[in-house]
């Protein structure tokens, strides 16, 4: 699955300041449902509730919050790259620079799983982390994760 069929342009950002995960998950969360015209305090805690399970950070600096949601029809994410790398409570112990949020629809399907897995594969790629770190502005950062 193309990324280019779940992120769009704008909402790719760059220097997002975030005090900690809590906040960062909440500020994307607010984020997702202007754009989606959902409910924010449901986006919130589908998240909130998918992170409690354990971390999304990934390592390498990078994390993939994610969570399915009632009533989305598709696909849908957010890449961030902050201004001030945060703890995440990741895998490896790093703090985390790169985050992805994807949502997902509520109702299972091979290709929401193919979603996740395409922005995994991504984020594990030495050359696109590169790519993502040094990116000027949004465009750049767009362009990077998804050549």
């Amino acid at each position: 699955m193309n990324i280019k069929e779940f992120l769009s342009p704008n909402d790719t950002l760059v220097e997002v300041r975030a005090s900690d995960k809590t906040r960062l998950l909440q500020e994307l969360g607010r984020r997702a449902a202007v754009t989606l015209h959902l409910a924010v305090e449901r986006i919130s805690a589908e998240i909130l509730k998918r992170e409690e399970l354990g971390s999304t950070g990934t390592g390498g600096g990078v994390a993939i919050p994610h969570a399915r949601i009632q009533g989305l029809n598709r696909s849908f994410g957010i890449l961030a790259r902050l201004s001030k790398p945060i703890d995440f409570e990741a895998i490896d112990g790093r703090p985390v620079d790169l985050v992805f949020l994807l949502l997902l629809p509520a109702n299972p399907a091979g290709e929401q799983l193919n979603a996740l897995a395409s922005v995994a594969r991504k984020l594990r790629d030495p050359a696109c982390l590169r790519s993502l770190r040094s990116a000027g502005g949004t465009a750049g950062l767009y362009d990077a994760i998804t050549a």
